[in-house]
């Protein structure tokens, strides 16, 4: 399915309607960011990306549960904190969202505002779908949810790339890809619930 394939299925279900929600799942180095950009583009005016990287908890905190080496596993987030975002995003007109800075590798509350007129959102981000508390409580929120599917093979290729293009050597950028990105890889695929729609790369 094509960007503009989604961004058309979604004006279709969205008609008539007020916001409508979007969940964008999909492990580590699936595409989801991307594909989120596109269709948004595709939708147009009214339409804009809600990321759930601006829920990841801060260095420090992550040092003292002993989950830094970790992050990016569903337990280094704070997924109460974003299944209540959702709940605001589905009954206020505008809600202050955070946004998480690579550059800084830290979050900025309040970093971005969806405003009042904007009704149609994709949220992306791994572990949107996961059959595990809190995170499954989001599914009540969603209008329509879809799911990137790529081999992990793919995944590992991506992945290890992602690190070199941040100056990573290639045996750090396969040690931190297979350390901690494809175990989380692998619990998205294996822990989450299904998507109404499935597009497999």
């Amino acid at each position: 399915m094509t960007p503009e394939a989604l961004a058309e299925e979604i004006r279709r279900r969205a008609a008539g309607q007020g916001r409508f929600i979007t969940a964008l799942a999909g492990p580590p180095g699936a595409g989801k960011s991307t594909l989120a950009a596109a269709v948004v583009a595709a939708l147009g005016s009214g339409a804009r990306v809600v990321p759930m990287d601006g829920f990841h908890l801060d260095n420090p905190v992550l040092a003292a549960r002993g989950l830094l080496a970790r992050k990016g596993c569903p337990e280094s987030f704070d997924a109460a904190g974003f299944v209540h975002l959702l709940h605001r995003l589905r009954h206020e007109a505008e809600v202050a969202i955070p946004v998480f800075d690579r550059h800084l590798d830290l979050a900025r509350a309040g970093g971005d505002v969806v405003r009042a007129e904007d009704r149609l959102l994709v949220v992306e981000g791994n572990y949107l779908l996961l059959d595990a508390a809190p995170w499954r409580d989001g599914r009540a929120v969603y209008d329509l949810t879809v799911a990137l599917d790529v081999p992990e093979a793919e995944l590992e290729r991506r992945l290890i790339r992602r690190w070199l293009d941040h100056g990573f050597a290639p045996d750090q950028a396969r040690d931190k890809a297979l350390s901690n990105d494809i175990p989380n890889a692998r619990r998205v695929l294996r822990d989450s619930g299904p998507a109404e729609i499935v597009i497999r790369h």
